[in-house]
């Protein structure tokens, strides 16, 4: 029967989930990653799945492989092309100091260094006119040059390209024509909104990921057609929808957040077909956690992106939905720095060697190690049994490198080391909670926490508590979520366009005007990337008052009129920043248009595994640790898959699947809800 596969390539596994979408028959696998070659453990979850490429009609592809490139500096040696006098953009960027106060603070070195920065005589004023003409003579002696230096990208971004591409045009048809096989991006096939330093460093990290992306799609592409596979491709973008394998060769930025996106798409469904509109999405995988929140069903989406971080990384952009990350994860490692001080990550111990419980040479504690030596996990049925957990190697390395140098003893030791590793990845993991809802004028106590990955669940309670969260939502194969979300991403394309003009009756119908044409763009694109189907059209503006140099994204419906749109712009403002002036002018800056082709998706309730109402849950007890009580509690332990819709009982709990396990609190109760979610009350 065809079915539709989606895969998500993770720092320690990769997840993988595939769905009849007629049927509802759905499996789901999971593989260690395979660093030196990310298709093999694809290939081995398909495998292990039991299916045949040949069958599935789609393959949705989520992948770190774009944000891993540019943090670790592992793209292509590229060049940058930009008109003469801007060669230096890169290293100006905003020119500001986002750490006034600390003396060594410096940036991130720019992508491309200086003698790799080269100039054209060309210039377009911030009318659209052209002052100077584009000297296509200068080409061919500049692609003598980069072909002499080796370069294997080039980034081509002029001033003011943003209004007039033409010049960005004419000069990347002359250099593909003299470097066919150099890979060439521009500023403008990337985005058509203004400030030259982010569409520059937006068009320099396209052009330096470009060569590895477009050969490892390639590849995977020719694995899965040599399997068999007559289907399409599909790649997850960080927008959140997918786009074409051919878009994401031309466009990788577009994936930079790939993999995490598939779990917003898939908690804003459950929470929809729940009727839970306010959620705090937090995803805890092997190597980082993620959050971010989703108001009123609806999750934020940025415009700017800041690779690094937006104190020393750069820019890029191109919307991107808001999301959260902090370096803890279950393969995080713990260590002691110099004045005995535990930390916990960033640092992971990834799929090889991986912790030091996998048995697989890993030399250094992590979270898992603390999990398991906590009664947390089962040793012997980890990934349903897959994998063997061995504590010994866990209880050694914690002892070795943590309880022994902190000079603890007796009996205890490694159970006090394991509690501070814990103790240390909760707070750090709050703190991205916070930062993503109370330092944004939301109150997380106003949200439930929704909780995958294959940790989310096993910490969720913990944070909730910390955070006075009064409900946590676990959906049915957490520890394959993010996959399973990219069943429902529908594809989508966003197109932006700069337009300064201040809010009012007049130029609003000239705002309409520029709407109709980028919808029109995006339908005809969606059409010839995806075939026919039904598509909807969404409107969002960035606006801001007059004399700011900040906005804030506003969505629009056709219908609204100018005093609906300031009303709107005021309440949002004051909800932020606690103020609106209502005497000051609202400008509009660019205007955004999200096209959506809408694809059959899954039936969220078929998605799951739920138990047999007729049959009791078979139980057996352990000892597991809890932070809140400071001790083992005996812990009643439940199969997840035995558990039927309506089911309802009391912590200590843990309950146990494929891929994640769910720690329920001493003094919490859960139930089991109809589409198979475990439903936890953390009031006291």
């Amino acid at each position: 029967m065809p079915y539709v596969i989606a895969i998500d390539i993770g720092g320690t596994f990769t997840d993988l989930v595939a769905c009849d979408v007629d049927t509802g028959a759905v499996a789901y696998t999971k593989s260690p990653t395979t660093y030196a070659k990310l298709g093999d453990a694809i290939f081995d979850c398909i495998r292990k799945a039991a299916l045949n490429a040949r069958d599935a009609t789609f393959v949705k592809h989520g992948t770190t492989l774009v944000i891993n490139a540019l943090l670790q500096r592992a793209g292509a040696k590229t060049a940058l092309l930009t008109t003469k006098g801007y060669r230096d953009i890169l290293e100006i960027g905003r020119g500001n100091r986002t750490q006034p106060f600390n003396l060594r603070f410096h940036r991130e070195a720019p992508l491309i260094p200086r003698e790799l920065r080269f100039e054209v005589d060309e210039r377009v004023e911030g009318s659209g006119r052209a002052r100077t003409p584009l000297a296509v003579a200068e080409l061919a002696p500049l692609a003598e040059t980069l072909k002499a230096q080796n370069v294997e990208a080039l980034a081509i971004s002029f001033l003011n390209s943003y209004i007039a591409p033409d010049h960005e045009q004419a000069a990347a048809a002359e250099l593909r024509r003299l470097l066919p096989d150099m890979f060439i991006t521009t500023g403008t096939e990337l985005t058509r909104e203004w400030h030259e330093f982010e569409r520059t460093a937006t068009a320099a990290a396209n052009a330096y990921v470009g060569p590895q992306v477009s050969k490892y799609i390639a590849e995977f592409d020719a694995g899965l057609r040599e399997s068999g596979f007559g289907g399409s491709l599909l790649l997850m973008g960080s927008h959140g929808g997918v786009i074409s394998a051919e878009r994401g060769c031309r466009e990788p930025i577009t994936l930079v957040e790939s993999g995490p996106v598939g779990g917003c798409i898939g908690a804003g469904s459950y929470g929809q077909m729940l009727g839970v509109d306010n959620l705090v999405a937090f995803d805890m995988g092997g190597t980082t956690s993620k959050c971010a929140m989703i108001e009123r069903g609806r999750y934020a989406v940025e415009s700017v992106y800041y690779i690094g971080g937006p104190d020393a990384g750069f820019p890029i952009r191109g919307n991107v939905i808001d999301i959260l990350e902090v370096g803890v994860g279950g393969g995080s490692i713990a260590w002691l720095d110099e004045q005995r001080r535990l930390h916990v990550g960033p640092r992971s111990a990834g799929s090889t060697p991986g912790p030091a419980c996998y048995g697989r040479g890993g030399s250094a504690p992590t979270v898992t190690d603390a999990n398991l030596l906590l009664g947390r996990l089962d040793a012997d049925n980890f990934l349903g049994g897959e994998m063997q957990l061995t504590t010994e190697h866990g209880s050694t390395v914690l002892m070795e490198r943590i309880a022994a140098p902190l000079g603890y003893a007796g009996a205890d030791a490694v159970t006090r080391a394991a509690r501070g590793v814990l103790t240390i990845a909760n707070l750090t993991m709050t703190s991205i909670i916070k930062k993503v809802s109370i330092a944004r004028g939301y109150d997380p106590r106003d949200f439930a926490l929704f909780c995958y990955g294959g940790g989310g669940p096993l910490h969720g309670v913990e944070l909730a508590h910390a955070l006075k969260i009064p409900r946590v939502l676990v959906p049915p194969e957490p520890g394959n979520f993010s996959a399973l979300g990219m069943l429902l991403a529908d594809p989508r394309l966003d197109t932006a366009q700069t337009f300064v003009t201040r809010l009012n009756p007049e130029n609003l119908s000239k705002v309409t005007t520029i709407y109709a044409e980028l919808e029109t763009a995006g339908r005809a694109a969606l059409r010839r990337e995806f075939g026919e189907g039904p598509i909807t059209i969404a409107r969002e503006s960035e606006m801001r008052y007059k004399g700011q140099h900040h906005s804030i994204k506003i969505p629009i419906a056709e219908d609204d009129d100018a005093p609906r749109l300031r009303a709107r712009f005021d309440a949002e403002y004051l909800r932020r920043y606690g103020h609106a002036n209502s005497k000051v002018d609202v400008e509009i800056v660019v205007l955004h248009s999200i096209a959506t082709l809408h694809m059959k998706r899954p039936e969220l309730a078929r998605l799951g595994r739920p138990g047999d109402p007729r049959k009791s849950p078979e139980t057996k007890t352990r000892p597991v640790f809890f932070l809140s009580d400071d001790c083992f509690l005996p812990t009643q332990i439940y199969d997840r898959y035995q558990l039927a819709p309506g089911f309802k009982a009391s912590g200590p709990a843990l309950i146990v699947e494929y891929g994640s396990s769910t720690l329920i609190g001493p003094r919490d109760r859960f139930s089991i809800g109809q589409i198979g979610e475990i439903d936890i009350d953390c009031n006291p």
